[in-house]
C-alpha cells in the first residue's frame, strides 16, 4: 500500500464523521445556513432591495424574496458583469459558470470564494465516504479521467468564465495531477471528436482506475477505446477500472450498454448531483436508493410541489416540510447569490432520516401536449423495464408529440437509438405503451378515452443522436440529451436522421 493509498484511507475515517452527523441534524444546519446567508447578503444591492435586515424568520424570507429563474436574476448579474460589487453576494465573483440556457440564452452563473469550496470539497466528501463505506481504495493508485469541458477561462471584464468542469481543472490537488488524464494540452481542445480522439490515444495503455463523465459521452469514450485497442472490452483494456463516477442523468437507461461495453465485469458506479449552482448530494451507501442531500454547504434548500408549481401562489416548503414520493421543484439559496433560484431540477424524497432524493427530471422536459403530464422518470424507468422484459437495448431516446399522424390521433412519438433491436418491434412498443400507461394515469386516461392512440417508435440510426448534438453545437462535455420534449423542435430534425 503506497502512501496516497494509506493517506486516502485515514482521511476517509475521519470523512465519514461529518456526513454521519447530517442524519440527525440536517434540518438545524439548513436554518443555521439560512441564518449565515441572511447575515452576509444584508449590505449588497439584493439584500437592500428585499429587506434582508429586518427577516428574522423563514416566513418572513419566503415573503420578500420570490422565486426567480434566471431571467429574474439577469438584470443583477448584468451589473457583475458590467463590473459592479456586492451585487448578490460581498464582493465579485472568482468565476463565472457559462451554462447554455434553453429559453434565456448564455447564463453566468457565479462563483464566490465562498462557494468554490463546496463544488470543489464535495466530490472529494463523496470519495471519501466511497472509500471508507466500500474499502476500495485501489483505484487511487492507478490513473483517472474526468471528460469535461475546457479548462480554457475566457475573461469577463476581469472575472476568469467557463464551464464548471473546466473551472474545476484549475482546483484538482497537486498530489491528484500526476494521475490525472488527458493532459491539459488535450484538454483544451474544443472540438469534442477530436479531443476524443486524442483522449483515446493517451489513455488506451495507462493504467485507468477511475473515470468520470456524463454516461452517454463515456459511452462514445469507450466505444472508440475498443475500436482502438482491437479488443473486445473495456475491463479487458482496463482491468483494474474499478469506479465509474456520473451526475446529470438518471444512468438506468445506459446501464445495459454500460455493462456490455464494461465486459460483464462489475465496476461500482458512485453518482453525484452537481450543478453550477452548487453540489448537492451524493451516493452515500453501496448500494443505496438515492442520494444523501448536503446540508451545510452554503446552500438553503426549498421545494415546490410539481403539481402546484404553476399555481398562482405555488406552495413553498423548506427542508423540515417535505414528504417522500412527492416530486417537488428544487429552488436553491446560495453562498454566490442565487436567491430564490429555480435550478430547473425536480426531485424525489425516498427518505427522511436521513435526507436522501432523487433526481427525477427536469422542470422544461416534460410531455403534456394532450394533458399527461409525463415526466422523465416515468420515461426512463418505462424504457429501462422494457428493455429488460424484451431484450432489447438502447443507446439513446426522446420523446415528442406527434399531433399530425397521418390521419390517425395524436399520439407519442418515441425516437430510440438501439444498440441491440428487439426481436419484435411491435411487442417492444406494445410493452413500452403498457409500461407509459401503468406509470402515468393521465396517460392512460387518455388512451382509455381514445383521445389519443398508443405510442409509436422511430428508430434512429446509429450515431444519430451524437450527429444532432453536433448539430446544435452539443456534442460532449457536461450535455445531455433532453428525454422529453413538449414541442417539435428536436423531433423534426431527427426525422431527417431516418
Amino acid at each position: 500500500m503506497n502512501l496516497l493509498n494509506f493517506s486516502a484511507r485515514v482521511a476517509a475515517r475521519f470523512s465519514v464523521k461529518r456526513t454521519d452527523a447530517w442524519k440527525s441534524k440536517a434540518v438545524e444546519m439548513q436554518e443555521r445556513v439560512l441564518r449565515q446567508l441572511l447575515r452576509r447578503g444584508r449590505d449588497t444591492d439584493f439584500g437592500r432591495d428585499h429587506s434582508f435586515t429586518v427577516i428574522r424568520s423563514y416566513e418572513q424570507f419566503r415573503d420578500f424574496v420570490p422565486v426567480r429563474d434566471y431571467e429574474g436574476l439577469r438584470s443583477y448579474i448584468g451589473r457583475i458583469r458590467l463590473g459592479h460589487r456586492n451585487v448578490l453576494w460581498p464582493g465579485r465573483p472568482i468565476y463565472f459558470a457559462m451554462t447554455s440556457g434553453t429559453t434565456s440564452g448564455g447564463k453566468y452563473i457565479p462563483i464566490t470564494r465562498d462557494s468554490i469550496p463546496n463544488h470543489i470539497g464535495s466530490t472529494r466528501l463523496a470519495l471519501l465516504n466511497y472509500i471508507r463505506k466500500t474499502g476500495n481504495a485501489g483505484f487511487v493508485d492507478g490513473n483517472y479521467i474526468f471528460l469535461s469541458g475546457s479548462p480554457l477561462l475566457k475573461d469577463e471584464n476581469g472575472i476568469p468564465s467557463g464551464r464548471l468542469s473546466g473551472i474545476v481543472n484549475h482546483h484538482i490537488p497537486s498530489y491528484l495531477q500526476r494521475n490525472q488524464l488527458p493532459t491539459w494540452e488535450v484538454n483544451c481542445i474544443e472540438d469534442w471528436e477530436r479531443k476524443l480522439d486524442a483522449i483515446v490515444d493517451q489513455t488506451v495503455d495507462r493504467n485507468m482506475t477511475l473515470i468520470s463523465g456524463i454516461p452517454p459521452w463515456v459511452e462514445m469514450y469507450f466505444e472508440k477505446l475498443i475500436r482502438r485497442s482491437g479488443k473486445t472490452s473495456i475491463k479487458e483494456i482496463f482491468p483494474e477500472f474499478s469506479l465509474f463516477i456520473y451526475g446529470g442523468v438518471n444512468f438506468e437507461p445506459y446501464e445495459g450498454k454500460f455493462r456490455k461495453l464494461i465486459g460483464g465485469e462489475h465496476v461500482d458506479p458512485l453518482e453525484t448531483f452537481p450543478a453550477s449552482e452548487g453540489f448537492m448530494a451524493f451516493q452515500d451507501e453501496f448500494p443505496s436508493e438515492g442520494l444523501l442531500l448536503i446540508p451545510d454547504a452554503g446552500i438553503f434548500y426549498e421545494f415546490i410541489p410539481l403539481e402546484k408549481f404553476n399555481d398562482d401562489k405555488p406552495e413553498r416548503i423548506p427542508l423540515e416540510g417535505v414528504e417522500t414520493g412527492v416530486n417537488y421543484v428544487l429552488i436553491l439559496n446560495t453562498n454566490a447569490g442565487m436567491w430564490g433560484y429555480n435550478i430547473g431540477d425536480t426531485v424525489r424524497f425516498v427518505s427522511k432520516d436521513p435526507y436522501r432524493i432523487l433526481v427525477t427530471g427536469r422542470v422544461s422536459q416534460f410531455t403534456s401536449a394532450f394533458g399527461e403530464h409525463v415526466i422523465a422518470e416515468e420515461a426512463d424507468s418505462a424504457i429501462v423495464e422494457t428493455c429488460s422484459k424484451t431484450g432489447a437495448r438502447i443507446s439513446e431516446f426522446t420523446v415528442a408529440p406527434l399531433f399530425d399522424n397521418l390521419g390517425g390521433k395524436p399520439c407519442h412519438e418515441w425516437f430510440i437509438e438501439f444498440e441491440e433491436l428487439p426481436p419484435d418491434m411491435d411487442a417492444f412498443s406494445g410493452e413500452l405503451d403498457s409500461q407509459m400507461r401503468r406509470r402515468n394515469s393521465y396517460y392512460n386516461d387518455l388512451i382509455k378515452g381514445n383521445i389519443i392512440q398508443s405510442l409509436v417508435i422511430r428508430v434512429v440510426p446509429v450515431d444519430g443522436f451524437a450527429r444532432f448534438m453536433n448539430s446544435i453545437g452539443k456534442l460532449g462535455g457536461q450535455n445531455k440529451v433532453p428525454h422529453l420534449r413538449n414541442d417539435r423542435e428536436m423531433a423534426d430534425i431527427l426525422k431527417t436522421y431516418l
